[in-house]
């Protein structure tokens, strides 16, 4: 079991102290493969870097995790937005959430086609309609409705992913490969914590390579994906989705939370349990009310980037915890 703890105060202390903004992101928890080790670590770092200074500006939460996870989507390395895994007709399909620990208040997009930033769409009907989730040509028709510009797949296709996606041919295969080999790559997601005490999550996803078109994970379901509230911490997820969404992960570390355990024995307790009940592997992110925050993942890797007191944390293998500067 990999961790990354926040260093210094401990958890009671820091409930005493002055608030402190804090934002963690991950690029996803996989076999990531040497050649794109160095991308994965750079570019979690600047999506960290890009969604503390919305923190550091006085901003939400809400728009430090949105501003993150664009930040990965725009990046090809991650698999979200741009960088977009095919399902078994070639296409992108998207999945995105988003949720404001303040209000509870929540907006997911799946299977949405054509859409660079799906996390800004996931916000757009968490604030535009009366639903929480939008779906396929639905989710894509709200977007043309609000003037959110469509671009074409191959856009959103690295040439990368085009080769790889010729190589295998099913499912299963997909889903095997991307968590016990080299091959394929993972959810995003961003956790924070404003000046304010709101907490907030993000996760955008492509999906699992060859999956099966209109397949729709963990990533945009509430509870599984990442949850959000003020009395408990904010939590984004990642790894194979059908395990996450069998044991609600997002939701089973903040229970667990919420029964007095830290933030590393929640997630350590409840990844082993997706480990043991549905032999999932996976990893997560969370901060709690205080500012304590955590980072933990069973499968290989897992680049993450965290940045406290102008500090930024981030690591890539188990137990890896390296640090420098925030630099603005």
């Amino acid at each position: 079991m990999a961790e990354c703890l926040s260093p210094g105060k401990s958890e009671a202390q820091e409930r005493g102290a002055k608030m402190s903004v804090v934002l963690v992101v991950h690029g996803g928890a996989w076999a990531i493969p040497d050649e794109l080790a160095k991308a994965s670590v750079d570019g979690v770092k600047t999506a960290a870097r890009e969604g503390f200074s919305v923190l550091k500006r006085g901003g939400s939460a809400l728009d430090a995790v949105e501003v993150a996870v664009r930040s990965m989507e725009d990046n090809t390395v991650f698999n979200a937005g741009h960088g977009g895994t095919l399902n078994t007709d070639g296409e992108v399909e998207l999945d995105a959430f988003i949720m404001d620990g303040q209000t509870l208040a929540s907006g997911a997009v799946s299977s949405v086609k054509n859409i660079a930033n799906p996390v800004s769409l996931a916000r757009a009907v968490m604030e535009k309609t009366s639903h929480m989730m939008l779906t396929s040509r639905g989710a894509n028709l709200f977007a043309e409705s609000i003037g959110t510009a469509m671009i074409p797949t191959e856009t959103l296709v690295t040439e990368y992913e085009r080769k790889e996606w010729k190589k295998h041919k099913d499912y299963m295969t997909g889903v095997m490969e991307d968590f016990s080999t080299r091959w394929a790559h993972d959810t995003v997601g961003a956790v924070a914590l404003d000046s304010a005490g709101n907490v907030a999550c993000a996760t955008s996803t492509g999906g699992i390579r060859n999956k099966m078109v209109g397949r729709v994970g963990d990533s945009p379901i509430i509870g599984c994906g990442g949850y959000a509230d003020n009395f408990s911490g904010a939590v984004s997820c990642t790894g194979h989705g059908e395990s996450i969404l069998k044991v609600t992960l997002a939701r089973l570390i903040l229970s667990k939370m919420e029964q007095g355990k830290s933030v590393t024995e929640a997630l350590q307790m409840s990844l082993q349990h997706m480990g043991d009940r549905v032999q999932g592997a996976g990893g997560a992110i969370v901060v709690s009310p205080s500012g304590h925050w955590a980072a933990t993942f069973t499968t290989e890797r897992m680049a993450w980037a965290a940045v406290e007191h102008d500090v930024l944390w981030y690591g890539l293998e188990p137990l890896e915890r390296l640090k420098e500067h925030w630099l603005q």
